[in-house]
């Protein structure tokens, strides 16, 4: 089975406040890397929209059927979003579990997906997609 391996992050600027995302899926051959700007949204629901987008784009790639061919290993930092995917969280918050529930209408296509918490540290090119666009006039 192949592997694809993906790494997401979101983040915002004022929580709430206007927000960004960013993606690397490592499909083996190569790497793709995607970033969006959000509207006013907080941390964790541009955390779930980062996982969001990941998910409808190797869909959009692959489709459905060629999905289920391929092992999908999501890696984030949030230990909430993650938590709360691996289903070791309760969602209490209304606007999570909505989107947790795009996420799980999205997993149903991908049978064979993992989720692991990483580091923060681990997560350094996502995390630079999303500081691109929410601090573009600034160095960091």
């Amino acid at each position: 089975m192949k592997t694809i391996k993906i790494w997401t992050d979101g983040g915002v600027i004022n929580n709430p406040g206007e927000g960004a995302i960013g993606v690397v899926i490592d499909f083996g051959d190569r790497v793709n890397h995607y970033k969006a700007k959000l509207k006013e949204v907080t941390n964790n629901e541009a955390e779930y929209l980062a996982v969001i987008y990941a998910l409808k784009k190797l869909k959009e790639i692959f489709g459905k059927k060629k999905l289920k061919d391929y092992m999908v290993i999501l890696h984030l930092d949030s230990e909430l979003v993650g938590n709360q995917l691996i289903g070791k969280y309760k969602i209490k918050e209304e606007n999570l579990q909505k989107l947790f529930l795009k996420f799980w209408n999205l997993k149903v296509d991908i049978p064979n997906i993992e989720v692991k918490i990483i580091p923060r540290e681990e997560n350094k090119i996502a995390d630079k997609l999303v500081k691109s666009l929410l601090f573009k006039n600034t160095l960091f």
